[in-house]
């Protein structure tokens, strides 16, 4: 849960970076800067989440009785 909160606060962070009166060449780094964070986090939540799920197999094996030989 913990990395779901820095998602919210990155997402936070990304919303009011515009409004904060940075020049635009340390904004244009922070903004690059938040996305890759995001695009971390996110991705080690789903790694996370995939790692739980287990795959399930099922064997299948049919009698064909309709072409057997005579």
């Amino acid at each position: 849960m913990r990395k779901a909160k820095i998602l919210l606060f990155m997402g936070i962070w990304a919303a009011i970076l515009p409004f904060l009166g940075f020049p635009y060449s340390y904004k244009n780094v922070l903004f690059c800067l938040t996305g890759l964070g995001i695009i971390y986090f996110s991705y080690t939540l789903y790694k996370e989440s995939k790692k739980g799920e287990v795959v399930k197999s099922f064997e299948n094996f049919s009698e064909n009785f309709f072409n057997e030989e005579k």
